[in-house]
């Protein structure tokens, strides 16, 4: 069962990144006094009373002009809805009620979606009367909170639970391999699933932003079922273009939260752009799989790139990135398409790879005693110890060591190469801690 997903919405400058930046314990999104800071989506998870639940800040918005603000809020509330199991609409208590927010109340009424209106910067006790007008937009959670201190939102968040679904039967897990298939907007994931399939799934044109929905698909591949997710990429007219971008990360986060193996598809003509290294990098920091597939392969002249040459010049822009698995295809063609399910499988057993204690330390153990970390600020020679791996879902090196805090991000480095030399885990991230002996 998929985690419940909860929207933040609201007009700029009301609270919402702070909010999302204390609801998941994090500082990744910006907060500023300036309106409109947050260009890009912010996703994250919260932990609240055992549960656990994704939640996505939509972020602000800077109009041309009041109209503008009022159509692109409308058709990003409207968008993500389609995704959200609750909403959390923030206002400015301090303000009061403003056009925009009577709009979105409208939306949140049609979705019959739970609902709960925040009425933020009620820091005091004192302050709590400035909900009492928020009531006349009809909808009935109303909450008197501060994002900034934390104040009621305990009592939010325990009645928020209330609402969401969540699965307590560990037989519900599906143990299928999921495999998201990601990319910017027509790079060919529709192609792909159609073509893995054998028929039409998705609907596929030349116009970027076909695809609206993503949708989970089984394959049955020599008798083994396998989950592929076909991810929204999507554009439309540039009034709501932001908004649809929104709409297909939304789409990008959820399916690389459901999966195993993330299959990122990148335009052989174009290469890898910003687009997709903010694609990598999101499923690194979730530590699934990765394979890079190099779509449109038969449209590049063989005498003029190679395969290997090709894979040298992404390597070169991944930077550190070095172990993702490639392969190189045509979902027009069905060029090798059915080995990018063959890599999948390969790299989700090395990411549920487990190695012995023993070999781990009888393996590294030498190797780090003859390449040691740089001593402490002290001038005290830091020794490695003891090697573990732990973790159910992807690999983690834990290293005992005295001294530990002092160990640099170089050395871990090294140390990351040294496994995947000894042990592979091609195509998958790893976690590497140091902890006091």
């Amino acid at each position: 069962m998929k985690k419940p997903l909860v929207l933040i919405v609201g007009r700029p400058n009301v609270g919402k990144s702070t909010l999302f930046n204390r609801l998941t314990k994090t500082s990744t999104a910006i907060v500023d006094d300036l309106s409109g800071v947050t260009r890009d989506r912010n996703y994250g998870e919260v932990e609240w009373n055992g549960r656990t639940f994704q939640v996505v800040d939509t972020g602000g918005f800077v109009p041309d002009s009041a109209d503008d603000f009022e159509i692109a809020i409308g058709e990003q509330v409207k968008i993500a809805l389609d995704e959200a199991d609750a909403v959390l609409f923030i206002v400015d208590g301090k303000s009061g009620i403003m056009p925009v927010d009577e709009e979105v109340a409208k939306l949140l009424h049609a979705s019959n979606k739970p609902s709960f209106v925040l009425v933020n910067k009620t820091d005091t006790p004192k302050m709590e009367i400035n909900k009492a007008e928020f009531y006349s937009m009809g909808l009935p959670n109303v909450y008197d909170v501060s994002a900034l201190n934390g104040r009621n939102l305990g009592d939010l968040l325990d009645d928020l639970l209330d609402v969401l679904k969540f699965s307590d039967d560990p037989e519900e897990e599906d143990t299928r391999l999921k495999i998201s298939i990601l990319g910017k907007p027509n790079v060919g994931k529709s192609s792909l699933t159609n073509a893995l399939l054998g028929y039409d799934r998705s609907i596929v044109t030349n116009i970027p932003g076909t695809t609206r929905d993503s949708i989970d698909s089984v394959l049955k591949y020599h008798g083994e079922e396998i989950v592929l997710v076909d991810t929204a990429g999507l554009r439309k007219k540039a009034k709501v273009h932001e908004n649809i971008e929104y709409y297909s990360n939304v789409r990008t986060y959820r399916a690389l939260a459901d999966s195993h193996v993330a299959v990122v598809l990148v335009d052989a003509q174009q290469g890898i752009e910003k687009q997709d290294q903010k694609i990598i990098d999101e499923a690194i920091r979730r530590r699934k799989g990765l394979i890079i597939a190099v779509n449109k392969w038969d449209l590049i002249e063989k005498e003029s790139k190679t395969a290997d040459h090709y894979r040298k010049e992404l390597l070169e822009k991944l930077g550190r990135v070095d172990y993702p698995k490639f392969i190189f295809i045509s979902a027009l063609t069905k060029q090798r398409i059915f080995k990018v399910i063959e890599l999948a499988k390969e790299v989700h057993e090395e990411r549920k790879k487990k190695i012995s204690t023993k070999k781990l330390n009888d393996t590294l153990l030498p190797i780090l005693q003859r390449n040691t970390p740089p001593a402490s600020p002290t001038g005290k020679e830091v020794k490695i110890k003891y090697i573990t791996q732990v973790g159910d879902y992807y690999p983690i090196f834990l290293f005992f060591a005295n001294e530990s805090k002092h160990i640099p991000d170089s050395y871990k480095r090294f140390v990351e190469k040294t496994i995947r030399k000894n042990f592979g885990y091609d195509g998958v991230p790893m976690t590497i801690s140091f902890k006091d002996k």
